[in-house]
């Protein structure tokens, strides 16, 4: 027999009864009813029950002294359970295995939280922890749903004809966006590696190289603050680029993946199919967000035009957008202040509503100040019927759409207006090339600095910069963003001029992305791609609100490796290597 083990905890059934059996694992849980000592095994495959009965005193003893956690090796006996035994959660349910003999192969000192049971510890010392928080079940199963998505995903990948490649971690800085993390280099001094934030570039030269159809599970790395959907530090993602096509081929492939993915590992969950194309603008002015969660159907709908020059200060010549939630006239007074509290808490000052009564006359706190013809014409604009109630937000553009984008889908699920269990993709399209900078007041990029312009090098020379249209879009479901992508530009004049309306000189571009032109010139195919992130598509299948629930060893919040103890300091030898210098901020000193 195998020195360990001959099954694994999770194989052994009915059709083992009477075998001999070896088994290692965790001790799961230990239960001493009137003499006879349970054992619940645990290992990476499952869960059985061992017993041991009281004429067996060295084994008793043994197993009730040890911790939980501890790693066993024990030999014995398949046995059925009886009839009032058997438990049906488990695989292993029918059985259980009579030890005969136990070897203890790592004795566990006492555990800082129960494995067995969600205890409510906080995150930090989880992380803290991470080996044991692993060993939950729910931890262990969104890990494993994670390896499955990526194993599946490169076979889909590669039965489409795409080639796995891998591209550089060492590179160059580039502006994606965000932060890079730089590394020093020890043979030129005062010069850095930049991590890559995405394989933008690299990807674009495989295509110019000739290899057609590329994908890569890639790992990104980008100095940005955490969020519920993003970790700081790296992430990973399906890195796409395809040759010699348009917007509509990279979705075809993009969306036949997501799709198969979504319906195989969304336990029977609805997936959306086709997914529909959104306009940028017309995302943000419906639905007050270019990541809509379109799990209701409920829309946003500019009302400034009724307000317009309105004796009703409040609303008058402001952008004013309103939101028509039906069916309510049985909520109460309560569930419209607590949508006011909603409001306030993702920063407004309040929430104007009012409800349409069964002959369309308006009640609520703003009711008195509207004429009947503001009244017929906001009935108009919100098709408002009986029974309807209408929030309103006021201000500016972008402040209300961020306002009532969440007022949206906090109305939607506590008016039953929301579908649960099911997984709503669509296209983001049409984003503008550029942008203003709202404390300079410069023009930017708003996307990706590589993307094709709409209308080309035309529209960039005759259009206003903020009327140019890129070839660009994002993929979003139930209001995660899974990914941006674009059409590339690929002509050297075009990227000239792209990059000299954001401020860049023709000697800046030649700089910073030398080895892109110098490819341009020697003949670049039309390409685009994508790279849906794997960790937002682990979470959403695995239904975590927080990403790092995915992932095995992630950062906490405040980019720190709470267990290898990252980042940490370096010595002054290590230092004076790389031709480096600490420079810590003064520390400021407690009032006394």
């Amino acid at each position: 027999m195998h020195r360990y083990r001959s099954h694994t905890c999770g194989e052994l059934r009915a059709t083992d009864v009477g075998s001999d059996v070896r088994l290692s694992g965790w001790l799961h849980n230990r239960r001493n009813l009137g003499g006879i000592l349970f054992i619940d095994l645990r290992d990476h495959h499952g869960i059985v029950q061992l017993v041991v009965r009281p004429e067996r005193t060295d084994v008793v003893e043994r197993l009730s002294s040890l911790s939980k956690e501890s790693v066993i090796r024990v030999d014995g006996g398949v046995a059925a359970r009886g009839e009032e035994n058997v438990n049906p959660e488990l695989p292993t349910g029918d059985i259980e295995v009579e030890v005969t003999e136990v070897e203890v192969l790592g004795a566990a000192e006492q555990i800082p939280f129960t494995i067995n049971a969600d205890d409510g510890v906080n995150e930090e010392r989880r992380l803290e922890y991470r080996f044991l928080d692993l060993r939950r079940e729910r931890m262990h199963r969104n890990i494993m749903l994670r390896s499955a998505v990526i194993s599946s995903i490169r076979r889909r990948m590669t039965d489409l004809g795409f080639n796995e490649m891998a591209t550089p971690i060492l590179s160059a800085t580039s502006p994606e966006g965000a932060r890079d993390f730089l590394v020093p280099s020890r043979l030129h001094a005062g010069r850095f590696y930049a991590l890559p934030q995405a394989p933008q570039q690299f990807k674009q030269l495989l295509m110019i190289a000739g290899f057609d159809k590329y994908f890569q599970i890639a790992p990104c790395f980008r100095d940005e603050d955490a969020r519920a959907d993003r970790s700081p530090g790296e992430f990973y993602q399906l890195d796409v680029e395809m040759s010699y096509v348009e917007q509509e081929d990279v979705f075809r492939v993009i969306e036949k993946v997501m799709t198969d993915v979504f319906e195989e590992f969304g336990d029977g969950r609805h997936v959306t199919s086709p997914f529909p194309r959104i306009p940028f603008r017309e995302a943000m002015l419906k639905y007050g967000s270019d990541k809509p969660d379109l799990r209701t159907s409920l829309e946003l709908v500019d009302v400034s035009h009724v307000f317009a020059g309105s004796g009703f200060k409040a609303f008058a010549d402001k952008h004013v957008r309103a939101l028509a939630v039906p069916d309510t006239a049985d909520q109460p007074r309560k569930f419209f202040d607590q949508m006011g509290e909603f409001a306030q808490e993702h920063g407004a000052k309040g929430l104007a509503w009012v409800r349409v009564g069964d002959d369309s006359t308006l009640t609520g706190p703003i009711a008195k100040f509207l004429t009947e013809d503001d009244t017929a014409a906001l009935l108009s604009a919100v098709d408002g019927k009986p029974g309807t109630a209408v929030f309103f937000g006021a201000g500016e553009f972008d402040e209300v759409s961020k306002i009532m984008g969440a007022v949206r889908v906090e109305a939607a699920r506590r008016t039953g207006n929301f579908t649960e269990n099911v997984f709503r993709f669509c296209w983001i399209v049409d984003f503008p090339m550029f942008e203003k900078n709202e404390d300079t007041g410069e023009i930017e990029f708003s996307h990706n600095p590589f993307s094709m312009p709409q209308g080309g090098l035309e529209a960039l020379r005759t259009q206003d910069p903020l009327d140019v249209l890129a070839w660009q879009y994002d993929i979003v479901c139930n209001g995660v963003e899974l990914s941006s992508g674009a059409i590339r530009n690929h002509e050297p004049e075009v990227m000239f001029e792209a990059f000299g309306i954001a401020g860049y000189s023709k000697d800046d571009v030649e700089r910073e992305f030398g080895g892109m032109l110098r490819a341009f010139r020697f003949g670049a195919p039309p390409h685009g791609g994508i790279a849906p992130g794997i960790d937002r598509i682990v979470m959403l299948l695995a239904d975590e609100p927080n990403i790092r629930e995915t992932i095995a060893f992630p950062l906490n919040g405040n980019a720190q490796d709470l267990l290898m103890g990252a980042p940490s300091e370096v010595e002054e030898a290590r230092l004076k290597e790389l031709h480096l210098s600490v420079r810590k901020p003064p520390q400021v000193r407690p009032a006394e």
